[in-house]
């Protein structure tokens, strides 16, 4: 085995393209970084990793190596910063394991790393060609794309996939295509279609929450605290019996402390008076204004 290097270089992780309502879904590939984790806190030698290297390497050329030591040899080359070997068993891992579809993910990934951006799209196409929905590898995609000037391109991409998704009704896999594509807009500019289009798919997903939550994002981020107060407190109303934290820990950013109250009265409305959500044409409307009868 060649020598290594004298530090443990952080390895790249998969980067998530999505607004922060998509922070509640994990990435596909954290299988291993949790895995690596919780096995790094009791190794304490850059040589002690080194030594279980060798070791699953020798297993491997014997042909006795399990699943499970290959993973671990992909952790620790991974921990290792040994990009090229994790590469390339990562490769034949998932060609011996194609219903393992993270591991395309992470190869897409380590091979973006290595500025293999071609190589990482040809992965990634793969993983597409099979699923077109992966919400994943669009991510991973849609960052490529993002990354060689292909504006244009991705946007033309999601906005097919929304299409196909929702007719003739609106499938799973649309609402996360659709977050996607807004937090794609704001990239570029196109705030008004990006809340018209979170809108939308507010309507057609009533159920989820992240829709109002990218729209309650986008106007805090727009100064308008009154209209993301709004669309934060129907998000909070479409789960009144769960304890969401991270939507709790938002409205604390803002000093939104009226919200609790405001997702309270919308609880003890009848089950079947719906609540209307925000419209684009008055993003300033009060908490209170979203009472409406539904459209």
């Amino acid at each position: 085995m060649p020598p290594r290097a004298s530090t443990i270089p952080r390895p790249g992780l998969l980067l998530p393209l999505g607004i922060a309502a998509l922070v509640t879904a994990s990435l596909a590939a954290g299988w291993w970084l949790g895995q690596r984790n919780g096995h790094s806190g009791h190794e304490r030698s850059r040589a002690a990793l080194e030594r279980q290297v060798d070791q699953l390497e020798a297993r491997l050329a014997a042909g006795s190596a399990s699943p499970a030591d290959r993973q671990r040899l992909l952790e620790l080359l991974l921990a290792l910063g040994e990009q090229r070997q994790a590469t390339a068993l990562l490769e034949q891992m998932a060609d011996q394991q194609p219903e393992r579809w993270q591991l395309r993910l992470l190869l897409a990934e380590l091979r973006r790393n290595g500025n293999d951006r071609s190589g990482a799209e040809r992965e990634l196409r793969q993983l597409l060609n099979l699923n077109p929905g992966r919400i994943e590898a669009l991510q991973l995609m849609t960052l490529l794309q993002l990354e060689q000037g292909r504006e244009a391109q991705a946007q033309a991409q999601l906005s097919a996939l929304l299409e196909k998704a929702s007719k003739p009704e609106p499938q799973p896999q649309a609402i996360g295509i659709g977050l996607l594509l807004g937090d794609l807009l704001q990239r570029q500019g196109q705030k008004a279609n990006a809340e018209a289009l979170y809108i939308r798919l507010a309507g057609q997903f009533d159920k989820d929450p992240r829709p109002l939550l990218a729209l309650a994002l986008l106007r805090q981020e727009q100064g308008n605290s009154k209209g993301a107060q709004e669309a934060l407190a129907l998000a909070r109303g479409r789960q009144p019996d769960q304890v969401n934290q991270r939507l709790d820990q938002v409205a604390s950013t803002w000093g939104l402390s009226s919200l609790r109250q405001a997702t309270a009265g919308r609880a003890s409305q009848t089950p079947n008076q719906s609540v209307r959500e925000p419209s684009p044409a008055a993003p300033t409307d009060s908490p209170a204004s979203a009472s409406r009868p539904a459209p």
